[in-house]
Protein backbone atom coordinates (compact mmCIF):
# COMPACT_ATOMS: atom_id res chain seq x y z
CA UNK A 1 0.00 0.00 0.00
CA UNK A 2 1.27 3.46 -0.89
CA UNK A 3 1.90 5.86 2.01
CA UNK A 4 -1.07 8.00 2.97
CA UNK A 5 -0.49 11.43 1.41
CA UNK A 6 -2.96 13.05 3.80
CA UNK A 7 -0.49 13.58 6.60
CA UNK A 8 -1.49 13.66 10.23
CA UNK A 9 0.03 16.54 12.18
CA UNK A 10 0.90 15.98 15.83
CA UNK A 11 1.51 19.69 16.23
CA UNK A 12 -2.07 20.31 15.10
CA UNK A 13 -3.32 17.61 17.44
CA UNK A 14 -1.41 18.93 20.44
CA UNK A 15 -2.54 22.51 19.84
CA UNK A 16 -6.09 21.44 20.78
CA UNK A 17 -6.14 17.72 21.71
CA UNK A 18 -9.89 17.30 21.46
CA UNK A 19 -11.28 15.01 18.76
CA UNK A 20 -14.80 16.05 17.81
CA UNK A 21 -16.78 12.95 16.82
CA UNK A 22 -19.39 13.33 14.08
CA UNK A 23 -21.96 10.54 13.93
CA UNK A 24 -25.17 10.35 11.91
CA UNK A 25 -25.16 13.90 10.57
CA UNK A 26 -25.88 14.71 6.94
CA UNK A 27 -23.54 16.23 4.39
CA UNK A 28 -25.51 19.46 4.76
CA UNK A 29 -24.86 19.44 8.51
CA UNK A 30 -21.18 18.68 7.87
CA UNK A 31 -20.77 21.56 5.42
CA UNK A 32 -22.13 23.91 8.09
CA UNK A 33 -20.36 22.65 11.20
CA UNK A 34 -16.88 21.86 9.88
CA UNK A 35 -15.71 25.39 8.99
CA UNK A 36 -17.17 26.80 12.22
CA UNK A 37 -15.47 24.10 14.30
CA UNK A 38 -12.18 24.82 12.54
CA UNK A 39 -12.48 28.60 12.79
CA UNK A 40 -13.07 28.34 16.55
CA UNK A 41 -9.67 26.71 16.93
CA UNK A 42 -10.32 22.97 16.76
CA UNK A 43 -7.84 20.90 14.80
CA UNK A 44 -9.10 17.30 15.00
CA UNK A 45 -12.38 15.82 13.84
CA UNK A 46 -13.58 12.29 13.21
CA UNK A 47 -16.43 10.99 11.07
CA UNK A 48 -17.68 7.55 12.08
CA UNK A 49 -17.98 5.13 9.17
CA UNK A 50 -21.46 4.08 10.27
CA UNK A 51 -22.60 7.58 9.30
CA UNK A 52 -24.38 7.57 5.94
CA UNK A 53 -22.08 9.21 3.39
CA UNK A 54 -19.08 9.18 5.75
CA UNK A 55 -16.47 8.70 3.03
CA UNK A 56 -17.93 11.56 0.99
CA UNK A 57 -17.79 13.78 4.08
CA UNK A 58 -14.12 12.94 4.60
CA UNK A 59 -13.43 13.60 0.91
CA UNK A 60 -15.20 16.96 1.13
CA UNK A 61 -13.09 17.94 4.14
CA UNK A 62 -9.92 17.06 2.24
CA UNK A 63 -10.92 19.22 -0.73
CA UNK A 64 -11.87 22.17 1.44
CA UNK A 65 -9.18 22.00 4.15
CA UNK A 66 -6.33 19.91 2.77
CA UNK A 67 -3.92 19.12 5.59
CA UNK A 68 -4.82 22.14 7.74
CA UNK A 69 -6.97 19.94 9.99
CA UNK A 70 -6.65 16.31 11.04
CA UNK A 71 -9.57 14.42 9.52
CA UNK A 72 -10.14 10.97 10.99
CA UNK A 73 -12.37 8.00 10.33
CA UNK A 74 -14.04 6.34 13.30
CA UNK A 75 -15.80 3.05 13.98
CA UNK A 76 -13.21 1.29 11.84
CA UNK A 77 -13.69 -2.38 12.70
CA UNK A 78 -12.11 -4.28 9.79
CA UNK A 79 -9.46 -4.06 7.09
CA UNK A 80 -12.25 -3.30 4.63
CA UNK A 81 -13.28 -0.30 6.74
CA UNK A 82 -9.64 0.77 6.97
CA UNK A 83 -9.20 0.66 3.19
CA UNK A 84 -12.34 2.75 2.63
CA UNK A 85 -11.22 5.32 5.20
CA UNK A 86 -7.74 5.75 3.74
CA UNK A 87 -9.07 5.93 0.18
CA UNK A 88 -11.42 8.72 1.29
CA UNK A 89 -8.50 10.73 2.69
CA UNK A 90 -8.57 10.03 6.41
CA UNK A 91 -5.32 10.99 8.14
CA UNK A 92 -5.99 9.01 11.32
CA UNK A 93 -8.04 5.98 12.29
CA UNK A 94 -10.18 5.38 15.37
CA UNK A 95 -11.67 2.04 16.38
CA UNK A 96 -14.11 1.14 19.18
CA UNK A 97 -12.24 -2.12 19.88
CA UNK A 98 -8.80 -3.70 19.60
CA UNK A 99 -8.54 -5.16 16.07
CA UNK A 100 -5.02 -6.52 15.71
CA UNK A 101 -4.88 -6.59 11.92
CA UNK A 102 -6.19 -3.03 11.59
CA UNK A 103 -3.66 -1.69 14.08
CA UNK A 104 -0.84 -3.52 12.33
CA UNK A 105 -1.90 -2.24 8.90
CA UNK A 106 -2.05 1.35 10.14
CA UNK A 107 1.35 1.06 11.81
CA UNK A 108 2.82 -0.49 8.65
CA UNK A 109 1.42 2.37 6.57
CA UNK A 110 2.47 5.13 8.95
CA UNK A 111 -1.11 6.13 9.77
CA UNK A 112 -1.83 7.15 13.40
CA UNK A 113 -4.41 4.86 14.96
CA UNK A 114 -6.37 5.32 18.19
CA UNK A 115 -7.91 1.92 19.03
CA UNK A 116 -10.64 1.61 21.59
CA UNK A 117 -9.79 -0.32 24.76
CA UNK A 118 -11.52 -0.82 28.09
CA UNK A 119 -9.21 -2.76 30.41
CA UNK A 120 -5.56 -2.21 31.35
CA UNK A 121 -4.69 -5.41 29.47
CA UNK A 122 -6.45 -4.21 26.31
CA UNK A 123 -4.78 -0.81 26.65
CA UNK A 124 -1.33 -2.35 27.02
CA UNK A 125 -1.92 -4.83 24.19
CA UNK A 126 -3.03 -2.12 21.75
CA UNK A 127 -0.09 0.11 22.71
CA UNK A 128 2.39 -2.74 22.19
CA UNK A 129 0.93 -3.35 18.74
CA UNK A 130 2.01 0.19 17.87
CA UNK A 131 -1.09 2.30 18.54
CA UNK A 132 -0.43 6.06 18.59
CA UNK A 133 -2.90 6.73 21.40
CA UNK A 134 -5.49 4.60 23.14
CA UNK A 135 -9.15 5.58 23.04
CA UNK A 136 -10.38 4.55 26.49
CA UNK A 137 -13.97 3.62 25.73
CA UNK A 138 -16.58 3.92 27.07
CA UNK A 139 -15.01 6.36 29.51
CA UNK A 140 -18.40 7.07 31.09
CA UNK A 141 -18.34 3.58 32.61
CA UNK A 142 -14.87 4.09 34.08
CA UNK A 143 -14.46 7.75 35.10
CA UNK A 144 -11.41 9.98 35.58
CA UNK A 145 -10.06 7.89 38.47
CA UNK A 146 -9.55 5.00 36.06
CA UNK A 147 -7.36 7.18 33.82
CA UNK A 148 -5.29 8.21 36.83
CA UNK A 149 -4.98 4.62 38.01
CA UNK A 150 -3.81 3.35 34.62
CA UNK A 151 -1.35 6.21 34.19
CA UNK A 152 0.35 5.37 37.49
CA UNK A 153 2.01 2.12 36.29
CA UNK A 154 1.83 2.97 32.56
CA UNK A 155 2.73 6.68 32.35
CA UNK A 156 4.08 6.55 28.79
CA UNK A 157 0.86 5.25 27.23
CA UNK A 158 -1.17 8.06 25.67
CA UNK A 159 -4.83 7.89 26.68
CA UNK A 160 -7.81 9.59 25.07
CA UNK A 161 -10.94 8.92 27.13
CA UNK A 162 -14.05 8.96 24.97
CA UNK A 163 -17.74 8.69 25.81
CA UNK A 164 -19.74 10.78 28.24
CA UNK A 165 -17.30 13.69 28.34
CA UNK A 166 -18.60 17.26 28.33
CA UNK A 167 -18.04 20.71 29.79
CA UNK A 168 -18.80 19.49 33.30
CA UNK A 169 -16.11 16.80 33.51
CA UNK A 170 -13.37 17.80 31.04
CA UNK A 171 -11.29 19.20 33.88
CA UNK A 172 -11.43 15.96 35.86
CA UNK A 173 -10.20 13.90 32.92
CA UNK A 174 -7.42 16.34 32.05
CA UNK A 175 -6.25 16.48 35.66
CA UNK A 176 -6.29 12.68 35.78
CA UNK A 177 -3.69 12.61 33.01
CA UNK A 178 -5.68 12.34 29.79
CA UNK A 179 -3.55 13.17 26.74
CA UNK A 180 -6.61 14.05 24.70
CA UNK A 181 -10.39 13.79 24.75
CA UNK A 182 -12.87 12.28 22.32
CA UNK A 183 -16.17 14.16 22.46
CA UNK A 184 -19.26 13.36 20.41
CA UNK A 185 -22.80 14.52 21.11
CA UNK A 186 -21.88 16.98 23.90
CA UNK A 187 -19.81 19.03 21.46
CA UNK A 188 -22.11 18.32 18.49
CA UNK A 189 -25.65 18.29 19.97
CA UNK A 190 -28.11 17.26 17.29
CA UNK A 191 -30.60 20.08 17.81
CA UNK A 192 -27.91 22.76 17.69
CA UNK A 193 -26.21 21.41 14.57
CA UNK A 194 -29.47 20.89 12.70
CA UNK A 195 -30.61 24.41 13.62
CA UNK A 196 -27.83 25.83 11.40
CA UNK A 197 -27.62 28.80 13.79
CA UNK A 198 -24.00 29.77 13.21
CA UNK A 199 -23.77 32.24 16.09
CA UNK A 200 -25.00 29.70 18.63
CA UNK A 201 -22.74 27.01 17.19
CA UNK A 202 -19.73 29.31 17.48
CA UNK A 203 -20.58 30.14 21.10
CA UNK A 204 -20.96 26.46 21.89
CA UNK A 205 -17.64 25.46 20.33
CA UNK A 206 -15.90 28.43 21.96
CA UNK A 207 -17.11 27.27 25.38
CA UNK A 208 -15.38 23.92 24.92
CA UNK A 209 -12.18 25.54 23.71
CA UNK A 210 -12.13 28.00 26.61
CA UNK A 211 -12.84 25.23 29.10
CA UNK A 212 -9.89 23.19 27.86
CA UNK A 213 -7.54 26.17 27.82
CA UNK A 214 -8.45 27.28 31.34
CA UNK A 215 -8.18 23.83 32.92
Amino acid sequence: MKPNTHQFSWSLFDSMPIVGIVRHFTMEDWITLLPLFYEEGFTNIEVTLNTSGATKMIQHARVEFGNTINIGAGTVCSLEDYTLAIAAGASFIVTPIVVKEVIEKAVESGVPIFPGAFTPTEIHTAWNLGASMIKVFPASSLGPDFIKAVKAPLPNIKLMPTGGIGLDNMKAYKNAGADGLGIGSPIFPTALIQSKNENNMRKHFKAFKEQWETL
